[in-house]
């Protein structure tokens, strides 16, 4: 099998930042998106030592929280601690379906059911939430979902939150939304911090995704000038070595 070229390596490295750049663009356009967790791109080499040597793009979710902003909304709830809640998409059935988000501007849909701005329903432990008519509703730090009326205070639901365990990878499903892992486990009341009125603002800032796209540029244009270089080499080698002196 042929070695690497010097230009098959660049081109394996262009392809790299390219592919860089591609995630570098959706954080930027997500950085006033809440709830949004950022996608952070590495190298890894494979093929060493053969023609298929290059740096592959591999990318990880940045599960790092976002900041707080008060909205004051009753239906706007954030999480300060680790965790997801949990929607499933409206006319799904089973499990399989259900997705993570951090994204908790919610709202009621005409049947007084607590969705998601795509309608997908909010659970809790026991399946969708019902709010009563003439009712508001108090989101409790451990994520109970009380209804005062009329008919005095009571709780109608528990939201679940639920984590992966340590070391799994994620992955998005849409800007907000994640596919939980086999594996998810319920985060216990006792170790939750809903905020209810707040929601969690994307955990990209404009300077750093800006920063990061400047960069991804740069290096970009100098494999690009290297190309150029190499290609002008071969180019006197191919057209003046051999000629009759």
């Amino acid at each position: 099998m042929p070695r690497p070229t010097g230009l098959t390596s660049a081109a394996g490295a262009l392809r790299y930042w390219e592919r860089r750049q591609e995630l570098v663009a959706n954080n930027l356009a997500n950085v006033s998106t809440d709830g949004f967790k950022g996608d952070r791109g590495f190298a890894r080499l494979v093929g060493a030592g053969t023609a298929g040597e290059s740096a592959a793009v591999q990318s990880a979710v940045d599960l790092t929280a976002g900041s707080l902003r008060e909205t004051r909304n009753p239906l706007d709830v954030a999480l300060q601690s680790e965790g997801f809640f949990v929607v499933r998409p409206a006319g799904a059935q089973d499990a399989t379906a259900e997705r993570w988000t951090r994204a908790g501007s919610f709202q009621l849909d005409a049947d007084r059911r607590l969705v998601a701005a795509d309608g997908s329903a909010v659970l809790g432990t026991s399946g969708p939430i019902t709010v009563p008519p003439n009712t508001t509703v108090a989101v409790g730090p451990d994520g109970t979902v009380r209804a005062s009326g009329p008919g005095g205070d009571r709780v109608i639901a528990q939201l679940r939150v639920e984590r992966a365990p340590a070391g799994t990878s994620l992955a998005h499903d849409g800007a907000t939304r994640f596919v939980p892992p086999a594996a998810r486990q319920s985060v216990a009341p006792a170790d939750r911090r809903v905020r209810q009125g707040f929601l969690e603002e994307s955990n990209v800032t404009p300077v750093g995704a800006l920063v990061d796209m400047i960069a991804v540029q740069r290096a970009y244009a100098s494999v690009q000038k290297a190309v150029t270089t190499m290609d002008a080499v071969r180019g006197l080698a191919a057209n003046e070595l051999g000629k009759p002196v």
